[in-house]
């Protein structure tokens, strides 16, 4: 379970969050929403521990991320996934190379291990078929051909595909997404959305989604929380998020004609 208690953070004279409290179970998929600059992304932060707040708390697990030390928030790290805005796919590396960087950064040099685990993530994102002993050969020549591809040869859906597949090596408790479907066009961004929601049931992780997509909200998540001025305005069901009455949801609902 991540808790977040009275979160405050300040950047020079700009107040980004302001007592943001939140609490995100385990095994659910909660969506973060708001305009942008209202603190989405600052918050993400702090729950891997690459900010520190001004003033609250932020449990991982039960722990309190601001008393871990540099080895403690590096063994935390390693339990959580994180899907960037752009992919962020290195240009020099192939497929193969990007999945498995972390596991190379961390010491693994073992080929049959990095590919194995690359070809696991890559299968769950439907990059690669399941393989079985009626379609070794099919397999062995569609695993030849994605691995060694750069992401200039990828289309932005495999991109982001891929960008999952890396957060998902080492089997991580927590994902973090953050805009995942931005720049993706509608049919693209709705197999993104749904292949976020199939991976958090399938593989029981938590999901954390910063988003400003109602769509996606809709497909992805279990509760969705919108921030305003750094503050959560609501928390909740979806379904019931379109009923509020607050003139801010009103506002932010009425540019998808909700």
């Amino acid at each position: 379970m991540i808790q977040i208690r009275n979160l405050h953070k300040s950047f020079g004279e700009k107040n980004v969050l302001n007592g943001v409290s939140l609490t995100i179970p385990d095994g659910s998929a909660k969506c973060i929403i708001g305009k942008s600059g209202c603190g989405k992304s600052v918050l993400l932060k702090h729950i891997v521990g690459l900010l520190e707040p001004d003033e609250g708390e932020v449990f991982v697990d039960g722990k309190r991320v601001q008393d871990l030390d540099n080895g403690d928030i590096f063994e935390m790290r390693k339990q959580m996934g994180f899907v960037f805005q752009g992919s962020a796919l290195f240009d020099s590396l192939n497929v193969f190379e990007n999945v498995v960087i972390g596991l190379f950064e961390h010491g693994n040099r073992d080929e049959e291990v990095l590919e194995n685990e690359a070809v696991r993530v890559l299968s769950a994102v439907g990059l690669l078929p399941e393989k079985n002993g009626n379609n070794s050969d099919e397999f062995d020549k569609e695993w030849q051909i994605l691995k060694n591809k750069k992401p200039a040869d990828l289309s932005g859906g495999m991109r982001k595909r891929v960008g999952v597949a890396r957060a998902l090596v080492g089997s991580p408790r927590y994902i973090f997404y953050d805009e995942p479907t931005t720049g993706l066009d509608p049919v693209t961004s709705e197999q993104i959305d749904r292949l976020i929601a199939d991976l958090s049931k399938k593989l029981n992780v938590t999901s954390i989604v910063i988003t400003h997509d109602m769509f996606s909200v809709f497909r992805i998540a279990d509760d969705v929380a919108m921030l305003d001025n750094g503050l959560v305005r609501y928390e909740g069901k979806p379904q019931e998020f379109v009923k509020s009455s607050d003139p801010v949801v009103r506002e932010f609902l009425e540019r998808y004609g909700l």
